[in-house]
């Protein structure tokens, strides 16, 4: 998979710091927990030789999707996104059609960096490639898994 993992600078570092973390810390604890398991004799009915084993290969799989990421990774400068259109990085200030006097503001994100609770929502998902490419004063429905939502785009802006 060759596609561009779009990241701000906060984003990059954190995943980099992971997966440093990973390999330093976290791969020797797991190491040590099969060293000790495999001294405890029998490896074929050893359940706690057989659990850090299984931690080391989802320890493994995530150092390489990590490092995958990484060396995909395109860092984002916020002051050269554009707001005349909803973008990655764009925040945006939505009414609900629907429900009166509700106004809801989201960035639009990587999923690497999605987090619902602070408001971020990746590209991806169906709200983000809904509201991608639209300009102020669009109306946009989005078809979502518990129905659709209706949204007029009130602004477009960089944090």
């Amino acid at each position: 998979m060759s596609d561009r993992v779009y990241l701000t600078k906060e984003g990059y570092n954190r995943l980099k710091d992971e997966l440093n973390r990973l390999k330093s810390e976290t791969r020797a604890e797991v190491l040590e927990k099969i060293a000790e398991a495999r001294a405890h004799g029998d490896l074929s009915e050893n359940a706690e030789y057989e659990a850090a084993r299984e931690e080391q290969r989802q320890l493994e799989s995530r150092i390489g999707e990590l490092e995958n990421k990484l060396t995909r990774a395109t860092i984002l400068d916020p002051k050269q996104i554009r707001t005349d259109k909803v973008y990655i990085l764009t925040s945006v200030k939505l009414k609900n059609l629907i429900v009166e006097e509700e106004i809801i503001e989201y960035t639009l994100v990587s999923s690497e960096e999605a987090d619902t609770d602070q408001g971020k929502i990746s590209v991806r998902s169906p709200v983000g490639r809904g509201l991608l490419g639209k300009a102020v004063g669009e109306k946009v429905q989005i078809n979502v898994p518990k129905g659709q939502l209706h949204y007029e785009i009130l602004e477009i802006f960089v944090k």
